[in-house]
Formats: structure tokens, C-alpha cells, sequence
């Protein structure tokens, strides 16, 4: 299986490709179903991004859910920088925007959108950045890849892949918007 860059000069990673373009539009469609499903519709639902790679993400299902619904459904980016617990060994991550789409959280169902799901820590973050923010009615959280060896008590509600990893494997979402470039791969 081999993909093709967008652009020219862009270069996909090294590794085993799991996911070319058109798995992730597959994934992401059934996800799309999956939260219109369970929020039985598009009302009271908003989608959060976790930057970087979670706020393409969460446009895409948005626009799915636009195409199934005929609904625009609020999508926003949550920084999560200043609430990760790894900034003593890793200091050099810089913020990125938290857009809050109007209308808030309060009372909505928030769906955070990540590529990866691992450790949890990241969506640990994400919960402590949404308390700040308001008090949702619910939280879901939809993920691309899961790939396990989770370190605390977190699991995706909606999942695009569930992929079974060492930890001594690197798994890169790389996307057109961000990177030129559309796959998974595993190294």
C-alpha cells in the first residue's frame, strides 16, 4: 500500500503505512455516524480539536455530520499545553489557540477530537482545559488511532482504529491541511 504526497516535495514517514487517505475519510465517516448515533442527532454538540492534528479532524467529522444532517455543527481547537503534567522534562512546547466555537459548553455535548490516543495524559489535560471553560452536559471523546498502554483510567467513546502497538513504536497521523501529506504509519 503506498501514498501519494499531495504536494510535491512532501515525504511520507518511514515505517508500515496502517491507514492511507481514504481509510481515515472511512474512519472518520463511521465516526461522524457513531456520535450522531449516540447523541441521537446534531443538537447541543460541539466538537473541540486538541491541536494540533485533532482540529482537522474535528472540521472533517463536522463537515460528515453537515453532509448526513444538514446541521453545522460548532467546532473549536483546546490548548492543552499549560495543563499537561510533563512540563517540567519537556518545557518547550508552545501554546497553541483555544477556540471556543459561540454559544460555549455549558450544557452541550462536547466531543474532544485527538489523533492518537496513548497514554491518556493528553485528554487528562484536555478535561482539566474544558473545566475552565464551562461545565458540558457531557464529554465524549473520538480518537483516530488507539493504540493502548494507556497510564490512566481514559477510554475513546469513538474510534477510527484500534491498533495494538509496542511501546517502542512510533505511530505518526500525518494530514494534507497540516503536513502535505495524508496516512498512519507505524514505526
Amino acid at each position: 500500500m503506498t501514498v501519494q504526497p499531495a504536494q510535491p516535495g512532501a515525504q511520507p514517514p518511514e515505517g508500515r503505512v496502517v491507514l492511507d487517505a481514504r481509510d481515515i475519510a472511512r474512519a472518520l465517516t463511521r465516526i461522524a455516524h457513531e456520535i450522531l448515533e449516540r447523541n441521537k442527532g446534531a443538537g447541543e454538540l460541539v466538537l473541540l480539536g486538541i491541536p494540533s492534528r485533532g482540529v482537522p479532524l474535528a472540521r472533517r467529522i463536522a463537515s460528515r455530520i453537515r453532509d448526513v444532517e444538514g446541521v453545522e455543527v460548532p467546532v473549536g481547537a483546546l490548548d492543552v499545553t499549560m495543563y499537561r503534567d510533563d512540563l517540567r522534562r519537556h518545557p518547550a512546547r508552545s501554546p497553541q489557540p483555544t477556540d471556543v466555537p459561540p454559544g460555549g459548553v455549558d450544557g452541550r455535548t462536547v466531543v474532544l477530537v485527538d489523533d492518537v490516543l496513548y497514554s491518556g495524559r493528553t485528554v487528562r489535560s484536555a478535561l482539566d482545559a474544558l473545566n475552565d471553560l464551562g461545565r458540558p452536559d457531557v464529554v465524549r471523546l473520538a480518537v483516530l488511532v488507539d493504540r493502548g498502554h494507556r497510564e490512566l483510567p481514559i477510554r475513546a467513546d469513538h474510534v477510527g482504529k484500534n491498533l495494538p502497538s509496542a511501546r517502542t513504536e512510533r505511530v505518526m497521523v500525518r494530514l494534507d491541511e497540516l503536513d502535505d501529506v495524508e496516512g498512519v504509519w507505524i514505526s
